[in-house]
């Protein structure tokens, strides 16, 4: 089991983060042709489909250029805290390994916060406002999906692992979440089913069936649902969206919809403390309350 502790260098970590970063890309592009050929086998193929599948790409690019701006600082956020760390942790497969594992549960409380309040919605609503569901899907992006991972895993850079090992263990829970957004696997072995996030279990998260919201939250272990009471099992076909939908594939419209709909709903607000409730109570309360006082027909 030596080759579990031989010590990497910072060097072979970028080199592996940026291998699966260019690699993956090719291969998820292929998977959604693919997917284009199932739908069009099943004649599934429409103007809407095809729409929504290029503002899901608009707005990768919009997130790429974002996190391109900010790059530095992010980085640099990391490696001040480092010099704060607990321990100091060797650069090895397993240090990695434990590094993932610890990076999917600070993803699974991130995915959580971001559905709990209403600020977090708001760039959140964007990856789940597409009324299909297939791997272009999991580069929609909202304008903040770069913010708020930062105060999630910043604590690893606090233990003692090396900024580099998080970024690379966060990209390795992304890349799986990607393979995630399919309608094409059903469902794969019950053992898998148990302990893995699965498409199964990705596609009840993206629901609005009233059954299954805000459960799933999982990036590649769904026993983190199981332990903390959020996971749900597709028994029912799945409608997917948002409250209140889009009805648009104009990226520009996708990519700032959730902040548009937060910055209309603060401006009509009755008073202020009906104001900071939509900030930190979650998005059903706000469509609650919505419900609550339109007339009735």
């Amino acid at each position: 089991m030596d080759w579990l502790t031989e010590i990497w260098s910072v060097d072979d970590v970028w080199w592996l983060e940026a291998w699966i970063d260019d690699w993956f890309l090719v291969i998820a592009l292929a998977f959604f042709v693919i997917e284009l050929l199932r739908y069009a086998v099943k004649k599934q193929v429409t103007r809407n489909l095809l729409g929504d599948s290029l503002a899901n790409f608009v707005t990768l690019a919009a997130f790429i250029t974002i996190v391109a701006i900010v790059a530095a600082a992010y980085v640099g956020v990391f490696f001040y805290a480092y010099e704060f760390r607990l321990a100091d942790l060797p650069i090895s497969l397993w240090t990695i390994l434990c590094c993932i594992l610890l990076a999917d549960l600070a993803y699974y409380w991130e995915h959580r916060f971001l559905h709990m309040n209403g600020f977090g919605w708001a760039t959140h609503t964007v990856h789940h406002s597409s009324p299909h569901f297939n791997i272009s899907v999991a580069y929609r992006h909202g304008p903040m999906d770069w913010f708020f991972p930062l105060f999630f895993y910043l604590p690893l850079a606090l233990m003692g692992f090396h900024p580099f090992v998080i970024f690379l263990a966060e990209v390795v829970v992304q890349v799986y979440q990607t393979l995630l957004h399919t309608e094409t696997v059903k469902r794969l072995p019950r053992p898998i089913e148990a302990i893995f996030n699965t498409p199964s279990h990705h596609r009840v998260h993206h629901a609005t069936n009233k059954e299954y919201l805000d459960k799933n939250y999982a990036g590649i272990l769904i026993i983190w649902d199981k332990m903390f009471g959020t996971f749900a099992e597709e028994k029912t076909t799945v409608r997917y969206g948002v409250f209140p939908r889009i009805n648009s594939v104009n990226p520009v419209k996708v990519f700032f919809s959730g902040y548009m709909t937060l910055a209309k709903r603060l401006w009509h607000a009755p008073s202020w403390g009906y104001r900071w409730n939509l900030l930190v109570k979650s998005p059903r309360w706000a469509w609650q309350q919505e419900q609550a006082t339109k007339p009735k027909a």
